[in-house]
């Protein structure tokens, strides 16, 4: 009994609410989370991006890298590539083969499959309702030329001694070379679909393998006996037909990648799920990534950073499984953990990777995908145009990624546009830049701004964006020397700064990563110049040591916040 009473215990130790979580919105619709949560075994940090049911201007896909089968490629260059026709997020996806980079299990696009599922292992399907459908797959495929039907033995992979493959263009540009085989070329050659007969005439034979394989073509390449039978029933000139079913459903989803293990069913956590995973994949505390859906059909993303003690140790598997759980899922499964696992947002990290060399490049990656008009956050929070070289300027942009009629306003705080654009525009990035001035040069309505981009894409769909900013000028020429001395017993003037208007003004020392040294004071201060004093030490009254800090002040009106920061260096 004590020892059940023990292992809750730690249990809600390892789960208990997020010490330190930060959240903001990167799209309408799509949010990024940071949670550190303090465990028995250390910190944790958990990365969450939630996103919308699949359907409509939004899509969860698998990604291959370079588009290819074979290879690798960093999730953020997926992304990039991807970014010309989505705003995308993402994760990494499957197991690889390290030698070629090629999925261990399935991957399907568009109802056509690419690489075989894994049966020891749970497949990630996508119904055409944005439903994930977390089950075993799979497959059993046949090719017939001028004989009886045989067995196909892979698809996009090498063959088994004695098996036969049929090599696609999403495998790349060539077969793999391969002493002793026989490979036939087939064109044309439909897209692999389940449950239909698909057939091509066999323009070419070669051997050894390297054979290019043509757009809209396929190759089949045999080893051994099914060489033999190959060179005899699908000579040059010869029709060949190849069939494929999938285990019962699976012909119904759109897409599907490999995955496992099967974390969650039925909204509850699964200790073990009986999948090919060996203990060392299962049990240790690494960096794991995941995805999930909750009852109202969004989709959970999620990246454990991990192997970095001190930052994050990672979490077992099964305690993954019970973080899907706290966020809300009702169905999820595992994906690469370690040092594949990765989060970005349009070609931007995220997360820490675990790897030594940074991010790890990997074979595919799962997707969420937005089709409608994108707003970056303005280049600065707050316009302060008083000519201090700190938010002078904003610069605002939009991407559409199709044709689109579309409508950009910048709306002052007084409710009244300052510019409008409307009209069609090709897809494509557009920018701008807003001095927040008046023609006269003086600083216009103070207060809360819109930047405001409607659009109606080509296939009638419509979306909109609003990015905040505010146009402050309450807090200006911060000055800091560079190098500042601190000794015991000495109190100094850090720095200096200029307010033109009364504001609730707070002051603090910060490393440079953000973690606040010392609160230095809190005070509502009259227009004009103020200072900065502070006595050289941290929160717990020690000395600081030598090195870079940064000062912060910010301002606090009817006007909105304003912030200015600068680095020093500290001497003892």
């Amino acid at each position: 009994m004590l020892r059940r009473v023990l292992i809750a215990v730690l249990l809600a130790g390892v789960f208990a609410a997020p010490a330190y979580a930060s959240s903001q919105t990167l799209i309408p619709g799509l949010t990024y989370s940071r949670q550190l949560l303090f465990t028995p075994h250390g910190p944790v940090v958990v990365h969450v991006l939630v996103a919308p049911r699949p359907g409509g201007l939004w899509g969860l896909h698998p990604v291959l890298s370079d588009n290819a089968i074979s290879g690798r490629q960093r999730l953020t260059g997926i992304e990039r590539e991807a970014s010309a026709a989505a705003t995308v997020a993402g994760i990494n996806g499957d197991f690889f083969n390290a030698a070629d980079g090629r999925p261990d299990g399935m991957v399907m696009q568009s109802r056509v499959l690419q690489s075989v599922p894994n049966s020891a292992r749970s497949s990630i399907g996508i119904e055409p309702n944005g439903t994930l459908d977390i089950r075993h797959a799979a497959w059993n495929a046949f090719w017939q030329g001028r004989g009886q039907r045989r067995p196909l033995t892979g698809l996009n992979e090498p063959a088994n001694q004695g098996g036969i493959t049929l090599y696609t263009p999403a495998w790349g540009a060539a077969t793999p070379p391969a002493a002793g085989a026989t490979e036939a070329v087939l064109y044309p050659f439909p897209a692999l679909t389940p449950g239909t007969d698909v057939s091509g005439n066999v323009v070419q034979f070669t051997q050894g393998g390297n054979t290019p394989i043509p757009g809209g073509g396929a190759v089949l390449s045999a080893t051994g006996g099914s060489a033999q039978k190959l060179d005899a029933e699908a000579p040059p000139g010869a029709r060949v037909a190849i069939r494929y079913v999938l285990s019962s459903g699976w012909a119904d989803d759109v897409d599907a990648l490999g995955g496992g293990p099967l974390l969650v069913r039925n909204g509850k956590a699964l200790f073990r799920a009986f999948e090919d995973f060996s203990a060392t994949v299962l049990a240790p505390r690494l960096a794991r990534s995941a995805v999930g859906q909750r009852r109202d059909g969004s989709i959970v993303l999620v990246a454990v950073d991990g192997g970095r003690v001190g930052y994050s140790v990672g979490l077992t598997n099964y305690e993954l499984a019970q973080q899907l759980v706290r966020l809300g899922c009702v169905t999820g499964s595992g994906l690469e953990p370690g040092n594949s696992t990765t989060m970005a947002f349009e070609g931007q990290l995220l997360n820490r990777p675990s790897d030594p060399s940074g991010e790890r490049p990997i074979s595919e990656a799962l997707l969420v995908s937005y089709a409608g008009v994108y707003t970056p956050a303005p280049s600065d929070p707050v316009l302060s145009p008083n000519a201090d070289g700190v938010g002078d300027r904003e610069l605002l942009s939009y991407k559409v990624v199709r044709p689109s009629t579309v409508t950009a306003k910048i709306v002052g705080a007084d409710g009244v546009a300052r510019f409008t654009q409307s009209g069609p525009q090709a897809a494509g990035t557009y920018k701008f830049s807003w001095t927040g001035t008046k023609t006269d040069g003086s600083v216009d309505t103070e207060g809360r701004w819109h930047w405001l981009v409607t659009a109606v894409d080509d296939l009638g769909r419509q979306s909109s964006a609003d990015q905040q900013f505010w146009v402050n000028n309450t807090l200006g020429n911060l000055r800091v020397p560079q190098t500042v001395l601190v000794r015991a017993g000495r109190r100094l003037t850090l720095g200096t700064f200029r307010l033109t208007r009364a504001a609730k003004v707070t002051t603090r020392v910060e490393s440079t990563n953000g973690v606040v040294v010392r609160k230095l004071g809190s005070a509502r201060i009259g227009a004009g110049t103020a200072s900065v004093r502070w006595n050289g030490r941290d929160r717990r009254g020690n000395l600081v040591y030598g090195g870079r800090y940064v000062l912060r002040v910010r301002a606090q009106n009817q006007y909105g916040p304003t912030d200015l920061t600068q680095t020093f260096l500290a001497h003892r």
